[in-house]
């Protein structure tokens, strides 16, 4: 199993390129980068966690441009997204960032994509909330057929465009691995598309079989998300052939994000390369 991190980079904390060198220095597989394109101050959606949402929503860089910052200064890392909210970007456009930053990276590039929670940031898009689901499943049709065509034509309910031409095509073949974010519905997604999983890590290790069989037995890879350092809960997904574990790391400032993935690689220290 390999040990990813996933945080909030802002303004505020420390710099991504710093944080990509320290954790490849560290040993750490990957750096997933979660999306907000900006949070409206109407706040009806409620926060995943409940209560306030904390600070760093407000002020996440974009991930694209952040890890394309982190491929520059670093030659092993593994560079993703967790998650991209696909349904708020023009698949086009995302296709060619996508296929760049993994060109660039020398294909290090694992693109995380879900529907979000948000509503109302959603709706500031232009996306129907109540549909957004059956819009990713047509984007995620529409993006490989992007990256893998010489001549790419899709027609849907929601993204439609005639042949066309667009490059660069990814390095990674056929494309870049893709995972899709989120619960049940989610991994019934990753089922109906042939691609692997991001689920939000448990607390309790006895809960991971009845997660993980959500997959009703399918052999995807598995990215498990937001884990706590708890050497026994590493195991666990370890033991039940979990890909991946990304590991939260708070947003703070550069010397207090150091200590934190300091001590976070003391827990992981057998999973680490």
């Amino acid at each position: 199993m390999k040990i990813g991190i996933t945080t909030f980079v802002t303004d505020e904390g420390i710099s991504g390129p710093k944080l990509g060198v320290a954790l490849e220095d560290r040993g750490f597989e990957s750096l997933f980068l979660p999306e907000h394109s900006h949070i409206p101050a109407s706040r009806k959606s409620p926060a995943p966690g409940g209560g306030e949402l904390p600070r760093e929503y407000y002020r996440a860089l974009d991930p694209f441009v952040t890890l394309g910052a982190v491929a520059a200064v670093t030659e092993r890392l593994l560079l993703g997204t967790g998650v991209t909210l696909l349904i708020q970007r023009d698949v086009i456009h995302t296709a060619k960032q996508v296929a760049t930053l993994d060109r660039i990276s020398h294909g290090r590039f694992v693109f995380g994509v879900g529907t979000g929670w948000n509503r109302e940031e959603m709706a500031d898009h232009g996306t129907d909330p109540r549909t957004r689901g059956a819009l990713l499943d047509e984007q995620l049709v529409a993006i490989r057929k992007i990256w893998t065509e010489d001549l790419a034509e899709y027609h849907g309910r929601f993204i439609d465009f005639d042949p066309m031409y667009a490059w660069p095509k990814p390095v990674q073949q056929p494309h870049p691995p893709i995972l899709i974010g989120g619960g049940e519905s989610a991994a019934e997604r990753a089922i109906r598309h042939g691609v692997g999983w991001i689920p939000t890590a448990v607390a309790d290790p006895a809960a991971i079989p009845a997660q993980l069989a959500l997959l009703d037995g399918h052999d995807l890879p598995i990215t498990v998300a937001f884990a706590a350092a708890d050497p026994a809960l590493l195991d666990s997904y370890a033991e039940a052939g979990v890909q991946r574990l990304i590991l939260s790391v708070p947003t703070l400032p550069e010397s207090e994000t150091l200590h934190a993935i300091d001590e976070i690689a003391k827990a992981a220290d057998r999973y680490l390369t």
